[in-house]
């Protein structure tokens, strides 16, 4: 049966002066944040939706995410033909409630932190005939959708670096490069400090561990734990797993040394990944485990929580300063 496919095929370019710079390995960008929807959330979540319009007949999609899963979301459904409700938290940045409407969802406001507003949408959910709950990142269809990005690489890397919240992606980039046989190629998840639930996780051997809280202005790595199928893959040791911890100050350098370089921006979220070939600690990161070992590719997530102001704001408080050329 054809599902309709609403994520489009990101490019993947070399990065000249990230490569000079890290020296010993070959730099790759997949630039997911070109997608539809501004992040790689569109493939997992577009899956998703259209599969439960064709296959389960869905009359209605429902998100509780004000971030990137929220605005992957609203564009699946607008693709689709399908209304949108996302709830938020009253935190949500009024700009980006401003954009979920504009991407033709209803944005219903409800808690003071997530746990309130997911559990809201998810009494909705129940009582909506029709409805379809979309998670931000557990789900197979998800995972699913996430691997896609693998298909379209040319040739096999020696590593691929993600960011990691939840676990979404990384469980997406797993199942490519098994579906591939890329089963040699390192991951490495990377996360910021105050929002470590994987390395957690990781460090425990793959038993899954809770954070108290996230203290970390990559608010898009926030998730208190990651997924137990996220911990599953790090007990069985599928693909060579590696974490990568950075600060919120290395994370916010990497955006700006990304957008001084690339002439884009990014959220910090995708400055954790982007921080192992914008930083002198991330680069001897990758010199000591893949040094001379092939190229790296890292998976540019997007993310829609940025704008200049914002980067502006959080260069003062963080202290951070681009890595000059």
């Amino acid at each position: 049966m054809f599902i309709k496919q609403l994520h489009i095929q990101t490019p993947c370019i070399e990065s000249r002066e990230l490569s000079r710079r890290l020296r010993t390995n070959r730099v790759w960008l997949k630039l997911e944040n070109l997608q539809v929807g501004g992040s790689f959330k569109i493939r997992g979540i577009g899956l998703l939706c259209a599969e439960a319009q064709q296959l389960q007949h869905c009359t209605e999609i429902i998100s509780s995410s004000g971030g990137n899963a929220g605005m992957a979301a609203a564009a699946a459904g607008l693709a689709l033909g399908l209304p949108v409700r996302v709830y938020v938290p009253e935190t949500t940045p009024v700009y980006m409630r401003t954009r979920l409407e504009s991407e033709g969802a209803t944005v219903c406001v409800h808690g003071k932190v997530w746990d309130e507003t997911n559990a809201k949408a998810l009494e909705v959910v129940q009582s909506t005939n029709g409805a379809l709950y979309v998670h931000p990142f557990d789900h197979p269809s998800i995972w699913r959708g996430h691997s896609t990005l693998i298909d379209e690489l040319e040739h096999r890397p020696a590593a691929v670096i993600v960011s990691v919240g939840g676990g979404g992606l990384l469980l997406g980039v797993v199942q490519g490069l098994q579906r591939r046989g890329w089963t040699d190629v390192h991951v490495v998840a990377a996360e910021t400090a105050g929002a470590a639930s994987f390395a957690a996780t990781y460090q425990a051997g793959g038993v899954l561990q809770r954070i108290p809280s996230i203290e970390s202005v990559a608010k898009s790595l926030g998730a208190l734990q990651v997924s137990e199928a996220c911990a599953q893959v790090i007990r069985t040791g599928t693909n060579r797993m590696h974490s990568f911890v950075c600060s919120d100050r290395e994370a916010v350098e990497a955006v700006l040394t990304f957008a001084n370089v690339h002439r884009m921006l990014v959220e910090p979220a995708c400055g954790a990944a982007l921080a192992l070939v914008t930083t002198e600690r991330g680069r001897a990161y990758l010199r000591d485990r893949f040094g001379q070992t092939g190229d790296i590719v890292v998976v540019v997530c997007g993310g829609n929580m940025i704008t200049p102001e914002i980067l502006l704001e959080l260069e003062k408080v963080t202290g951070a300063s681009a890595e000059p050329f």
